[in-house]
């Protein structure tokens, strides 16, 4: 089962847009919508439960599969220190079993089917999803709002999956080029919860109690906060009505409410003093990463920013490729990312070499970042890094599973669900100007530096 530990894309693709933000108010129907009627997709519909619980499906009929996914909007940012790794935790127990089920029985029934299920768990939301063939969607939905909303937490699976998430930990620990991410994210955010481990640490969670995690349970994971998504072969009105059957009298089914208001952005994150973070470590290769505070996922600057992040790093014809690995041989992998919150975000760019050409590399690096600040990039550049996110957002939409997650992203993220052709049209709109001053303020930004290899903080600066 996949278990997200960091939330560092290595591109940032355009996002939605925060106009038309819906909540409906609180009412004993439910409430349905078109939203589009899609030429680059099929049509979505939107419908919310009386008990804030919102459903979105896109009908494809051409897909002989459907994607079904039930979206949560706590992250591993919602916990307290003490509570670190609770979410995740609690991802891992909800596949144990139920009042209906356990657990050989929520993994069999689906996979008799020829379908999988899985989940995975962020700093601001946490998914379960299945995709299964059209004709056994009942079956999926049936299990997993089983899973999602009934879970027992038995004291004994506790234990079970706190070695589990231990072992995951320690896993982790060995795998350098992950670990470096983490490091720079709490370079970044300190003791803020976004720069905590997703999956907490074994000082928080050895000592989590099975009363804790089921306080989280109940406490965070209520209907007006959860968005069911779906995508394939289907129908709205017969994916609406299995929803509400299989929820029916489980702690799903509650009294009318609202839909959650969006993540609030204020107060405004902290960010800590640009600094230099080492974990000294025997290692054959150093992994590095540079960057500075980013953007927030609704700054109208997130379209420019795909298109610099995509030139400076995105990809094998980016700046830094070009530079670092292609002309000078001095790593394997070099690329830059941007990462967005509700509130904030990350920009970064990372590198694994030889511990001897660290700071060859470093030096390259940051003078790429400080050339592309001063002068901007080209016009043909500009079209590239257009190309290059038109491009990765269509194509990756090719798939009922990526196809549900726009769904569910749009509602729970961005408040509305921008069709396609309005998001190429916005990124087609960026101009040389927006970029070259999206570069200016970001990259001149002083930079915090995390490194994970055999090296001690006195050799590097800030």
């Amino acid at each position: 089962m996949s278990r997200t530990r960091r939330s560092s894309p290595p591109t940032a693709r355009p996002g939605g847009t925060p106009s038309g933000v819906r909540h409906a108010a609180a009412t004993t129907r439910a409430v349905t919508r078109t939203l589009s009627d899609d030429p680059l997709g099929g049509t979505v519909r939107r419908t919310v439960l009386p008990s804030g619980l919102r459903v979105l499906t896109e009908a494809i009929p051409a897909m002989r599969s459907v994607s079904f996914g039930i979206w949560v909007a706590v992250g591993s940012r919602d916990e307290t220190g003490p509570q670190a790794g609770a979410a995740h935790f609690l991802e891992h127990l909800l596949f144990k079993g139920t009042h209906k089920r356990d657990a050989l029985e929520i993994s069999s029934s689906i996979e008799a089917v020829g379908g999988e299920t899985n989940a995975f768990t962020t700093k601001e939301y946490t998914c379960y999803y299945a995709r299964v063939l059209d004709e056994d969607l009942p079956l999926a939905i049936d299990v997993m709002c089983d899973l999602v909303a009934d879970s027992l937490i038995e004291p004994a699976d506790v234990e079970t999956e706190r070695g589990v998430i231990l072992e995951e930990i320690a896993m982790h620990d060995d795998e350098p080029g992950d670990e470096v991410h983490d490091l720079f994210t709490r370079a970044v955010y300190g003791d803020h919860p976004l720069g905590r481990l997703i999956s907490g640490t074994a000082e928080t969670v050895t000592p989590m109690t099975r009363r804790q995690i089921q306080s989280f349970y109940r406490r965070r994971y209520v209907a007006p906060q959860i968005v069911i998504a779906a995508a394939g072969n289907l129908d709205h009105a017969t994916v609406v009505r299995l929803v509400r059957s299989a929820l029916k009298d489980s702690p799903l089914d509650t009294d009318p409410a609202t839909p959650a208001p969006h993540r609030p952005t204020t107060p405004a994150v902290r960010t800590e003093t640009a600094t230099v973070v080492v974990h000294a470590k025997e290692t054959e290769q150093a992994h590095v990463v540079l960057g500075s505070p980013g953007i927030d996922r609704l700054d109208e600057r997130r379209f420019a920013l795909g298109v610099l992040n995509n030139v400076l790093g995105g990809g094998m014809s980016s700046r830094l490729f070009q530079e670092i690995r292609e002309r000078r041989g001095l790593a394997y992998s070099v690329y830059s990312y941007a990462s967005q919150y509700a509130d904030t975000g990350l920009f970064g760019v990372y590198a694994g070499c030889a511990p001897g050409r660290v700071q060859e590399v470093l030096e390259l690096t940051r003078a790429e970042l400080a050339r592309t600040a001063a002068q901007g990039v080209t016009e043909a550049e500009l079209a590239r890094g257009k190309g290059m996110s038109k491009g990765s957002f269509v194509l990756g939409l090719e798939d009922t599973g990526s196809r549900m997650s726009r769904l569910a992203k749009g509602e729970l993220l961005y408040g509305d669900l921008v069709p396609v052709d309005e998001l190429l049209r916005r990124v087609d709109a960026v101009t040389l100007d927006e970029v070259n001053a999206l570069a200016a303020d970001l990259l001149s930004r002083p930079m915090s530096l995390a490194v994970v290899g055999p090296f001690g903080e006195s050799d590097f600066v800030a």
